[in-house]
């Protein structure tokens, strides 16, 4: 989805003479092609090529020419409960993690959203209370900015986004008119205010695990099972027994799988449509087993694994790797691992929060 290029006190037309002999939108046509990892040396060419590097403009023109590319975001809590984002400069042969500006509320718990090239924060507790604010990161620019605030307060919420609207589920208990109203909300960023969604009782469980958009459809693990809900027919179900047991911790989609990883550390991959779980082959020698745990993104239609490694001494070591996946002629998924390494050390004790893929 290419977003609007201005709005009120946000430049419409390119900066004058970027490219000597050259109409400016020609020049805009031809520098937004250019991938962004030069973005930094385009800067030092001169002034108006700077100013056009931080116009919505730019951006948009991208976007319309399908120049776009996958970046990924990561959030990590340290031992001393501090919430850092940052993002991979997928530089070639050492990628690493830079870091951006600290989100203005760190809450615990926060549920997390991708629409265009914004990250919605959505609520989260603070002090052990929770909040209905969200906070949105427009990762142009990496500047953070105040959404509309949800009708309820939550934390460890379920979220995701479908025909350009923002869905989030449960994390509040539904002990009051309101809080059973609006156990289920979505925003229209359009619009720019949450509404309520209508949901039957029983699919009220408080804590959701974790969350994901297949298909047309928003799915959900809670404590008692997982739930899905379909916008388009306002339908609720609730997931097939396979689907339930399989789904462990943060798990991503992509082109129409869900992947997570197994009891034994390994990762799987699970077709809504057939309904049954599948080993993720091929990756036997490559990576470790994520015992503990690992944190997926779709990475521009690779699969995205980040987890926690021991370092040394005080240190601990964050790891990345890209894996292109795909189903072999008898329908088995198989992946070829692009890269991996490390990517930050960080103090001991912190942890991966969580990651999201955004196209810029």
């Amino acid at each position: 989805m290419c977003e609007p290029s201005s709005s009120e006190g946000e430049a419409e037309t390119p900066p004058n003479n970027l490219i000597p002999s050259l109409p400016d939108d020609v020049a805009l046509n031809c520098i937004a092609r250019i991938p962004r990892c030069h973005h930094p040396t385009l800067s030092l060419v001169s002034k108006p090529f700077r100013t056009l590097l931080s116009t919505p403009l730019f951006f948009t023109t991208r976007c319309l020419l399908n120049c776009t590319q996958p970046f990924l975001y990561l959030t990590l809590r340290t031992r001393a409960s501090s919430l850092q984002w940052f993002t991979l400069h997928r530089t070639l042969p050492s990628p690493l993690l830079a870091p951006l500006p600290p989100i203005p509320s760190p809450a615990v718990g926060s549920a997390y959203a991708v629409l265009g090239s914004t990250i919605y924060v959505l609520g989260g507790s603070i002090n052990d209370v929770p909040s209905p604010h969200v906070w949105l990161l427009d990762c142009r620019f990496h500047r953070w900015l105040p959404g509309p605030s949800m009708r309820v307060a939550r934390e460890f919420a379920a979220a995701g986004v479908l025909d350009g609207k923002i869905y989030v589920l449960g994390g509040c208990v539904a002990d009051t008119w309101s809080r059973s109203a609006h156990w289920a909300e979505v925003l229209d960023p359009d619009v720019g205010r949450w509404e309520r969604v209508a949901s039957p009782s029983e699919v009220r469980e408080k804590w959701m695990h974790a969350s994901a958009v297949v298909g047309d459809k928003v799915y959900a693990m809670a404590d008692r099972g997982g739930i899905a809900y379909e916008p388009r027919s306002g339908s609720w179900e609730s997931v097939g027994g396979e689907l339930d047991l399989g789904w462990r911790g943060r798990a991503c989609v992509v082109e129409g799988i869900l992947y997570c990883y197994d009891y034994l550390g390994k990762i799987k991959g699970f077709d809504v449509g057939r309904g049954v779980w599948e080993e993720l082959k091929g990756l036997e020698k490559g990576l470790p087993r994520f015992l503990c745990g690992a944190t997926m993104a779709d990475l521009g239609g690779k699969l995205c694994v980040v987890w926690e490694c021991q370092g040394n001494g005080k240190e601990m070591e964050i790891w990345c790797a890209e894996i292109g996946v795909q189903k072999n002629s008898d329908g088995e998924l198989w992946g070829q691992l692009g890269w991996f390494g490390k990517v930050l050390s960080v103090p001991k004790g912190s942890s991966v929060v969580h990651c999201s893929s955004v196209s810029l």
